[in-house]
């Protein structure tokens, strides 16, 4: 019990830090929006407190299957972070915001070819030179891209090195699927491919399609605020890591349903044995 709350404490401190990352490194910030920045890391923090105190599950899925939820955190956490510190060194240049800088530059020149996620992300850079220079957003763009390959990439390598989740004991789908009914009918098996399936292909088309939709929409609303660097930080981060929490997702989910498979053909012999007469 002790060591559960001390877990779940630690982790709602890392949520707090996550969001107040961008308020503690870039400077500017008035003081209505260093109150919602607050307000949103104090509900963040008491919402996975809760989920990692409780006996039962809630909402946040892979509670007890590390390191699924580590790796879509530490990938969202560096990203915010980099992105961060890249923007204080546009105010407060050094020698490590320079040599940052000149990488994600280099990052996303080589990411950004015709039809490229990161291609159709400069797309949404409004008319004219702004505060944010298109360099930037292109150095932001592509460090946060290569981020959420590398988090896939990583999740892909531990998922068939270490077998993950069955490395860590039984797997309960109850508590680390809590939003998933298996008795709503259908098999279980083809539901959660299925789900995976959807999971990956929106994961994959997100990237593409989100600067799409937001390009059309700028011509009916106002243009993008990349005036402000904390709003290219968080749209970054959220236009490249969600996508690869979804692909993530998709894969975890399809991993689970083939366990589920193997253990039913392991079962099936057995069963079969039980049924025949004395």
């Amino acid at each position: 019990m002790i060591a559960r709350i001390t877990g779940a404490v630690a982790r709602a401190i890392l949520v707090v830090m996550l969001v107040a990352t961008p308020s503690l490194l870039v400077t500017g910030m008035s003081s209505d929006s260093v109150q919602i920045v607050a307000l949103v890391g104090l509900l963040a923090a008491a919402l996975v407190l809760f989920e990692y105190t409780a006996t039962y599950p809630g909402l946040l899925e892979f509670r007890d299957a590390p390191p699924f939820n580590r790796i879509r955190f530490f990938a969202m956490f560096a990203t915010v972070f980099l992105l961060s510190f890249m923007a204080r060194g546009e105010l407060d240049p050094n020698v490590a915001s320079r040599f940052l800088a000149s990488v994600s530059l280099l990052i996303g020149q080589i990411l950004d070819f015709p039809y490229s996620p990161v291609r159709l992300f400069l797309l949404m850079l409004p008319a004219g030179d702004g505060p944010v220079s298109q360099a930037d957003i292109l150095a932001s763009a592509g460090l946060a891209y290569f981020i959420s390959i590398v988090s896939v990439a990583l999740f892909s390598i531990i998922l068939r090195s270490k077998r993950w989740p069955v490395s860590n004991g039984s797997f309960n789908v109850w508590v680390n699927l809590p939003t998933f009914d298996p008795t709503a009918g259908g098999d279980v098996i083809e539901r959660m491919q299925g789900l995976a399936r959807v999971d990956v292909a929106v994961g994959v088309l997100v990237p593409f399609l989100l600067p799409a939709i937001v390009t059309v929409l700028t011509l009916y609303f106002e243009g993008l605020a990349f005036e402000n660097p904390q709003t290219l930080i968080w749209m970054v981060s959220a236009w490249a890591i969600l996508p690869a929490s979804l692909i993530m997702r998709g894969i975890a989910l399809w991993r689970i349903a083939k366990l589920i498979g193997e253990q039913r053909r392991r079962a099936a012999p057995q069963y079969e044995q039980s049924l025949q007469p004395a």
